[in-house]
Formats: C-alpha cells, structure tokens, sequence
C-alpha cells in the first residue's frame, strides 16, 4: 500500500504528501493549536480552527486566510477504490448485513427516527460484538431481523423512508 497523504484544500487544491516529505517540513507548533511552518524561505503561520480527525476534515486559517482542509490517508483511498467510500452513506436506503452473525439485540424501533451514527443493532460475528450504526439521519421504514437471529453476508437488516 502507498504510504502517501492526499491533502484536498478549498476543494480546488491536490497535493500528494509522503511521510518522508511530511517529516522533512520545518514545521514548530506554538500554541495549543498553532503551528508555524517555514517552506522555501517563506513563513506560514497555521491555525487549526476547527476539526473532525474522524471524518478528516479540518477549518485552518494561514497567515489570516481561511481554507477547509481534508486529508485522505493510504487506508482511506483503498477504501475509496474499492467502492466503500464513507461519502456515499448518506444516500443509503438499507443496511444488509457486512459478514455473517447473529443478532444480540435490536436497538431501534420500526417509524423511529435516528440521526447518523446512531447506534441501531449489535451484530455478534467471529466472537466479536459489531454495533451497527446509521449512516444518516432518517427514518426506521422496516426491521427485517428480531433478537437472536441469524444473518447472512448482505442480508437485508433495516430499511429507511
């Protein structure tokens, strides 16, 4: 696997960052969130405003300009490649089951609403408890599995209005 950064900034802005590359910065952090990068005889001062480590998603102010950061890792573009990327959850209508298991409990019910990453089931496989979370905000249409059952690779588990 690639051991390289893709950092997407303002949208309009692709850079390719390998490790090597992102130890070799002259970079010194001043405050809590505060750092101050020295790049080709030129001097940044960045500010880290506001961030999602989870989601990779960072607000940064340099030298009093505002920018929305992302950062790909190495993991989460051969997620992306495979067809798993975390963006396409928010036009999910159903969740099937991800590996084979049996049911432990059901913690939603049928007309309920639920926000993203609302927990809705637990799915034990491979001696593993899996809580199963919403991937957006909506409505519960149908649970199709009760306590104790059990569920086969993508098997149909809930479906949303």
């Amino acid at each position: 696997m690639d051991h390289s950064y893709t950092v997407k900034v303002d949208e309009s802005f692709d850079f390719k960052l390998s490790k090597d590359t992102i130890a070799s910065l002259d970079l010194i952090k001043t405050g809590e969130n505060t750092f101050h990068l020295l790049k080709n005889g030129v001097s940044y001062h960045i500010k880290i405003l506001d961030s999602n480590f989870n989601k990779g998603t960072y607000t940064i102010s340099v030298n009093g300009s505002e920018h929305k950061a992302s950062i790909l890792t190495p993991l989460d573009e051969l997620i992306e490649k495979m067809g798993f990327a975390v963006a396409g959850g928010k036009n999910v209508d159903s969740i099937a089951a991800p590996m084979p298991g049996l049911i432990l409990d059901i913690l939603v019910e049928e007309g309920q609403e639920v926000n993203e990453e609302d927990q809705l089931l637990i799915l034990e496989a491979m001696k593993m408890e899996n809580i199963i979370t919403s991937p957006r905000d909506g409505v519960i249409k149908k649970i199709s599995v009760s306590k104790g059952d059990a569920v086969d690779k993508k098997q149909l588990l809930i479906e949303f209005q």
